[in-house]
């Protein structure tokens, strides 16, 4: 099926508008029902538009069937939601995202040579443009880990004298930028470092028509930090990139905004504290309705206070 099938937006459209009218969409990841319907409440509450992110890692543990069943009967506004494949890493899983019903596609041919990144990226534009699906793709490296199929240990900045040849040849939609973010739990050693921010208006200024992606963007609140290691957990030296730094980026042509690690906390946060106080549970239903109204409060605060994407549809 057509992603139109399913009523969901094309990305591309969603990510023009944003940077008219100066905010981010936010781009959550999610992994079961529990994740996805957070997602949406949040998007319905706030009347944000919303980018459905799943991974490679996370198709893989859904399945195709469950995951586009999962879609079919989720409740949204008509063109208001994407369906993103966040870090594909070949034309075959790009091609079976779009196949599926995807309404956009991530290629991650980040640590690929220039010229087979640039080479794969429009062999894939050329299948998934036939489908009026988006192409996002990346140039530099993130560091960090974001699950078992995006690790990095290295990281180089996006290079903003070859970002204008590389849209032209790949034909890309979107453009995921290195300027210092990174994947995981552990982004700062400090809470006094910062983006590149200059690195960040030339890429704008050499692209000014073509909207950029910030992954790696979660601020990773203390205040599950703190829950989870009260509750029993053991997390250490966790540290985001700060609200204030992403927002001013969104004001440089940042349209979409990644966030995955502050969701996943969040709902850890929500079942380590309905475990410990009242450690006979053992009902599903209970806490992991728990965890998801959980991550709805963290999305709902993201959208509101980071994003400026409420009230846009």
């Amino acid at each position: 099926m057509h992603y139109s099938d399913y009523g969901l937006a094309n990305t591309k459209t969603l990510l023009k508008r944003a940077m008219r009218d100066g905010y981010a969409v936010p781009a959550f990841n999610f992994y079961n029902m529990e994740t996805l319907t957070a997602i949406l409440n949040a998007s319905q509450i706030t009347q944000s538009p919303v980018i459905l992110a799943v991974s490679e890692g996370a198709l893989q543990y859904m399945g195709d069937d469950i995951l586009m069943g999962l879609i079919r009967g989720a409740q949204y506004k008509r063109g208001t939601v994407a369906l993103h494949l966040d870090h594909g890493h070949s034309f075959e899983i790009c091609k079976r995202a779009t196949d599926l019903g995807f309404s956009s596609v991530m290629f991650d041919g980040s640590a690929l040579p220039l010229d087979k990144n640039i080479s794969e990226s429009r062999r894939i534009a050329d299948y998934v443009h036939k489908f009026d699906v988006s192409l996002e793709t990346e140039l530099g490296v993130l560091a960090g880990i974001e699950d078992e199929n995006t690790k990095s240990d290295i990281h180089s900045y996006t290079d903003p004298a070859l970002v204008k040849e590389f849209i032209k040849q790949t034909q890309t939609d979107s453009l995921a930028v290195a300027i210092g973010t990174s994947h995981g739990a552990y982004k700062r050693k400090s809470p006094n470092e910062s983006l590149r921010f200059d690195i960040l208006e030339q890429i704008a200024k050499n692209i000014p028509n073509t909207p950029l992606v910030l992954h790696g963007a979660s601020n990773i609140p203390q205040k599950y930090i703190k829950q989870i290691n009260k509750y029993g957990g053991d997390i250490k030296n966790a540290r985001g990139i700060a609200p204030a730094q992403i927002r001013h980026v969104i004001k440089l042509h940042i349209a979409k905004v990644n966030v995955e690690s502050d969701s996943r906390f969040a709902f850890t946060a929500a079942i380590r504290k309905t475990f410990t106080n009242d450690p006979s549970e053992f009902n599903p239903r209970t806490y992991l309705e728990n965890a998801r109204e959980e991550m709805t409060k963290n999305c709902i605060d993201e959208i509101q206070n980071i994003m400026g994407s409420g009230y846009k549809i």
